[in-house]
C-alpha cells in the first residue's frame, strides 16, 4: 500500500486544528507551561495554510505525475498534471462521498481514478464507455453500441521512449479529438462487454501498451473512484534529467 497523502493532510489539519481551538480557549495564566504555548502558537499559524491546501486539493485541483508510458503520445512519463476535482462532483477528502453532484464524464475525457484493485494506486486513462454502453474492441477498432469510433492515419512516432515507429492515428469519440498509438511490437487486445450503471469504461492512448478496463485487474471503474479531469501539464521532469519547458502549459486533449 502507498502513503495515503490525502488522509495525512486531513489528519494533521484536524491536529493542528484542536491544538490551535486549544490554544485559544485555554486562558494563559492557566496553561499547562510554556513549551505548550509554543506549540499552540505553530499551529495556530499552520493551521489556516494547511485548511486552505487542504480545500484546494480536496474540491479544485490536484496534482499528479505521469509515471509510465500508457498514455503516449499525449502524455509521457515525466509530465506532473494539474486534475480538475470538481468537473465530476464535489467530494469529502478520504472518504470519497459525493456531496455536491456537479457533472459525471464524457466519452473521451483523460480521467484520473483510484485502482479498483487497490484504492491507494491512482490511473490515468481516456474514458471510452459511459454507463450502459456496449463496448467491443476488436484488432484495435473501438465500437460503443455498435457505431464504430472513427480513427485515421496520423504518421509514425519518432519521440522516443523506445516506441520510435509506433503507428498514429486521430481517434474521434463525438467532438473528442485526440491521437493513440499502436506500437507494432505489441499484441492489440480485444474486448466485449456491456458497462454497468454507474461504472465507466477507460483505455490508455497507448493502445497496445496500457493495462486497463479490457483487463480483470482494472475492469470496469466504479463511480465512487474517480478523482478528477485531467486538465494541464505543468511541468516535464524525467529524472535523472533536466526539465523541459516545452511541455509546460499543454492542454491534456
Amino acid at each position: 500500500m502507498g502513503l495515503d497523502i490525502p488522509t495525512v493532510l486531513v489528519v494533521i489539519t484536524v491536529i493542528a486544528g484542536v491544538i490551535s481551538l486549544a490554544d485559544w480557549l485555554v486562558p494563559a495564566p492557566r496553561g499547562p507551561g510554556p513549551r505548550f504555548r509554543v506549540i499552540g502558537e505553530y499551529a495556530r499559524l499552520l493551521f489556516p495554510l494547511l485548511f486552505v491546501v487542504l480545500l484546494i486539493r480536496s474540491f479544485v485541483f490536484e496534482s499528479f505525475r505521469i509515471p509510465s508510458e500508457s498514455m503516449m503520445p499525449g502524455l509521457v512519463d515525466g509530465d506532473f498534471i494539474l486534475v480538475d476535482k470538481y468537473s465530476y462532483g464535489l467530494r469529502l477528502p478520504t472518504l470519497g462521498t459525493k456531496i455536491v453532484p456537479i457533472g459525471a464524464p464524457r466519452r473521451g475525457d483523460v480521467v484520473v481514478f483510484h485502482s479498483p484493485a487497490d484504492h491507494s494506486i491512482y490511473l490515468i486513462k481516456r474514458c471510452v464507455g459511459l454507463p450502459g454502453d456496449h463496448i467491443v474492441v476488436r484488432d484495435n477498432r473501438v465500437f460503443v453500441n455498435g457505431q464504430e469510433m472513427r480513427a485515421t492515419p496520423h504518421g509514425t512516432y519518432e519521440g522516443g521512449y523506445g516506441f520510435n515507429g509506433s503507428s498514429l492515428e486521430v481517434e474521434q469519440f463525438g467532438t473528442s479529438r485526440h491521437t493513440i498509438m499502436l506500437a507494432g511490437d505489441r499484441w492489440a487486445t480485444d474486448f466485449d462487454g456491456t458497462v454497468p450503471p454507474k461504472h465507466y469504461f477507460f483505455m490508455g492512448d497507448n493502445r497496445n501498451d496500457s493495462e486497463d478496463s479490457r483487463y480483470a485487474a482494472v475492469g470496469y471503474v466504479p463511480e465512487r473512484n474517480l478523482v478528477g479531469h485531467a486538465r494541464w501539464i505543468y511541468m516535464h521532469w524525467r529524472i535523472p534529467g533536466w526539465p523541459d519547458l516545452h511541455r509546460v502549459g499543454m492542454r491534456i486533449r
